[in-house]
């Protein structure tokens, strides 16, 4: 039986840092001037943080640190986790305690919340066309600067994968690294006798007769850049023979090469890579073109 997997969490340290980062980019060099002017240090209030569209939730941390740092005595009660669905109308949070700290945090708070909210409700979009299949959808590394620990948790929470984070987790030589370095097998074999046996190497090919030089270097996954439908159905036909495999154990055979299709990825045209058979299919565009989830934060008591 397959287990059930964990819901992914980041590091408490990572939150922190972030959320105070972004706090100190909003209060600027004299704090929230409109907040000291208009409320009383002595006024409380009560807000309700709602959503106003369908979405997966992440970021319910992150908008919890935001309260915490700005007023340690501001109580912030989370109606929901990271990875639940919720309707238009749906409580996420509640909100209470000195109404200054309250409203010096909003917007803060919401940031975070809305964009991460965005990315894993519009990864699970992207997820949802292509359950039928074997393939997982793949965030990049086109991320907004500082952000990318925080997008690609949402990315797991909407159902997707991540490809590497850096530059330093795993290879992936590109079009110009196998211009530079001699060519396809010299790349891989380089690679391989660089990096330790924990680091997986990936290598990427613009056609098919790259793809047999970049199989016959034994690399781990082959990426197939720009490539139709029509295409990589035959990359897969290819890969098959190359490993001698039947249809029937090409899936589950532990030694063949992992194929990834990447280039014009979006919500229209996923359904048909992943039914090539492919193993993964990456985009930027459940990181850099996710729209944010509308979120609203409403002072429902003051006193």
């Amino acid at each position: 039986m397959t287990p059930t997997a964990l819901r992914p969490e980041l590091p408490a340290l990572m939150i922190d840092d972030q959320v105070r980062a972004a706090l100190l980019e909003d209060l600027g060099r004299a704090g929230d001037i409109t907040t000291y002017a208009t409320i009383a240090p002595e006024m409380t209030a009560t807000a309700a943080m709602n959503a106003r569209e369908h979405g997966v939730v992440a970021g319910m941390e992150l908008a919890r640190v935001a309260f915490h740092l700005i007023d340690p005595s501001l109580r912030f009660e989370a109606l929901v986790r990271d990875g639940d669905r919720v309707s238009p109308g749906a409580a996420l949070a509640r909100i209470s305690g000195p109404a200054r700290g309250l409203l010096s945090a909003e917007r803060v708070a919401l940031n975070f919340l809305m964009h991460l909210c965005g990315i894993a409700t519009y990864t699970e979009k992207f997820a949802a066309e292509i359950a039928h299949t074997r393939a997982k959808v793949c965030c990049t590394r086109k991320t907004i600067p500082g952000l990318r620990a925080l997008e690609k948790y949402a990315v797991r929470l909407g159902g997707g994968s991540n490809h590497r984070f850096g530059l330093d987790d795993a290879v992936l030589i590109k079009d110009n690294h196998i211009a530079v370095s001699g060519g396809v097998a010299a790349a891989v074999h380089a690679a391989r006798a660089y990096c330790g046996h924990l680091v997986k190497i990936e290598i990427e090919v613009d056609g098919l007769d790259q793809m047999r030089l970049a199989l016959d270097a034994s690399p781990d996954v082959v990426l197939l850049d720009n490539m139709g439908p029509d295409l990589l159905r035959e990359a897969v036909a290819i890969n098959a023979a190359h490993w001698h495999l039947a249809t029937d154990a090409y899936a589950s055979d532990p030694r063949r090469t992992r194929l990834e299709a990447s280039g014009n990825v979006n919500i229209q045209t996923i359904r048909a890579i992943a039914e090539t058979g492919v193993d993964y299919i990456s985009t930027s565009k459940i990181t850099m073109a996710a729209p944010t989830l509308d979120i609203g934060l409403d002072v429902v008591i003051t006193s």
